[in-house]
């Protein structure tokens, strides 16, 4: 577990057959602070076993299992009776057959190995702050249930980026914003990131239209009107 594990972090089991991937995602897991490692399982009946004592917030799920597939897992996770817990695929199928049978399985999210720390992260992130989200709401209205699914969506928002604009600073940007605890101007995040006001406009703008980002307007002393922005998952 991470030595600065605290009650409110996620408590996450790892299931991956392979050692040595198990400890690159361990690792992925412990530099984020929202999380905790609760164990890692190299197998179906361990991970199965785990949960059942453990109970762990979340389980980050192989489908390639040498006793059992990971879908037969999933199923068995979300069985009656079973205690409540999410899962996030994180395999090397890609096909659609076994995306199909994930997402009827409840997955939250789906990651296709090899992967790199920056794309770990956003899925995390965006289930972690769902999670928050949920966590302080009793009952929710339309518009609160799109805007729980924009956040999960935004772990993926630079994969359909309008043209022009670069996964690369894309992510620079939407890292300023959700780091900054508070709402910044376009030309804050300039300054926090290097590019220009223009281009800071342009990615928060497409963040907004995403729907994980607020926008504020303020009037400064001259009257001018100042847009705001703020990342709603934090």
């Amino acid at each position: 577990m991470n030595a600065t594990a605290g009650a409110d972090t996620i408590r996450t089991l790892i299931v991956e057959d392979d050692y040595r991937i198990a400890d690159i995602h361990r690792g992925f897991l412990e530099r984020l602070p929202s999380f905790s490692v609760a164990g890692v399982a190299h197998n179906a009946h361990d991970a199965l076993t785990h949960v059942a004592r453990e109970r762990p917030d979340l389980v980050l799920l192989d489908v390639y299992l040498p006793d059992r597939s990971g879908l037969e897992v999933l199923r068995e996770l979300h069985a009656t009776g079973r205690p409540p817990v999410d899962v996030i695929a994180i395999t090397a199928a890609n096909d659609v057959d076994t995306l199909r049978s994930a997402l009827q399985g409840g997955v939250v999210h789906y990651l296709v190995k090899p992967f790199q720390f920056n794309a770990f992260r956003e899925k995390l992130e965006s289930y972690a702050a769902r999670r928050s989200r949920l966590s302080h709401a009793h009952e929710v209205d339309q518009a609160e249930i799109d805007q729980l699914y924009a956040t999960l969506r935004a772990a993926s928002s630079s994969a359909s980026l309008p043209k022009g604009l670069s996964p690369a600073t894309f992510a620079l940007v939407a890292r300023a914003l959700r780091e900054a605890g508070s709402d910044l101007s376009a030309e804050q995040v300039a300054e926090r990131t290097g590019v220009s006001r223009v281009t800071s406009r342009r990615y928060l703008d497409h963040l907004a239209r995403s729907g994980v980002v607020d926008v504020q307007v303020r009037y400064g002393r001259a009257g001018r009107p100042e847009h705001r922005y703020v990342w709603r998952a934090t």
